[in-house]
């Protein structure tokens, strides 16, 4: 049992105050509460306190801290229950200060994993160009129930998934390299699955498209020809040939258009003098 010898506001913050208890046989105890607390309780100059309400009064105190907490976390972005709850467990609140601070959270809507879940998918889907495989791996890390999972996906149409990748495909011909049209698609279908497309959505996409013409073909084969040939040019015919093949068919050319680029090469290199043995 003690009794309350003197309540002040803080230098530092005109919305908590101090509290000094005076305790039979022990030193006075001196704690900070916010006035909510101090309105909750309605704690007053000599009002005395037991042991069991001073614990009261401390819990609610830390819930009301961890509210704060909570509110200024969510002052960014929507977030999800896990998220605030793993927030307020890294400052240090027990799992039952988190649970009334959801509560609370929950009913002034601050938090709804519903709402946050269609929120994400949508924002995902058009800022961030993501597939519904990788929105559903990122939701389920943030802790949001399957249920609702499910239920903010449905929204997300095969056609619009198809809309999505075509636009990947499409920015990824503007940025293609000198590379076959094999080694294009392939880039290009890892990149999707990467970003989280199904093999039906990428397969569509990719049937769509026409990743080369016949002198976008010729002209990559020209530039990794080139390449291989500062490799291997030391080697005699034979073998020079043979590793040719091997590095440019590596690379998605059609063995047609290599031994094409072979015969023409050879053939210049004839008409230099340069011929090899």
């Amino acid at each position: 049992m003690g009794t309350i010898a003197d309540i002040a506001a803080t230098e530092q913050n005109g919305e908590r105050f101090w509290i000094i208890v005076h305790r039979d046989g022990a030193p006075p105890l001196r704690l900070t509460i916010d006035q909510d607390v101090l309105l909750q309780f309605r704690l007053k100059k000599g009002m005395e306190i037991s042991d069991d309400l001073l614990q009261h009064i401390m819990h609610a105190d830390e819930v009301k801290k961890a509210y704060q907490q909570a509110l200024y976390f969510l002052a960014h972005r929507m977030r999800s229950e896990h998220e605030v709850a793993a927030h307020l467990r890294k400052k240090g609140a027990s799992d039952s200060v988190i649970e009334k601070v959801l509560k609370k959270l929950r009913a002034e809507r601050y938090v709804d994993d519903e709402a946050f879940a269609t929120a994400y998918v949508r924002t995902q889907k058009k800022t961030s160009a993501k597939g519904p495989l990788l929105v559903r791996a990122e939701l389920e890390r943030l802790g949001v129930p399957s249920r609702l999972i499910e239920q903010s996906l449905a929204e997300y149409t095969l056609a619009e998934q198809v809309a999505v990748a075509r636009s990947l495909y499409e920015k990824a011909k503007k940025q293609r390299r000198a590379e076959s049209a094999r080694a294009f698609l392939e880039r290009v279908r890892q990149q999707l699955m990467r970003k989280g497309f199904s093999h039906q959505v990428i397969a569509a996409v990719l049937a769509e498209g026409s990743a080369h013409t016949e002198q976008e073909e010729r002209e990559a084969l020209r530039v990794q020809a080139e390449k291989a040939h500062r490799r291997y040019a030391h080697h005699p015919r034979p073998l020079y040939e043979q590793k040719m093949r091997q590095a440019l068919y590596r690379k998605g050319f059609s063995l047609d258009l290599i031994d094409e680029w072979l015969r023409r090469q050879d053939s210049e290199e004839g008409e230099k003098g340069g011929s090899r043995p």
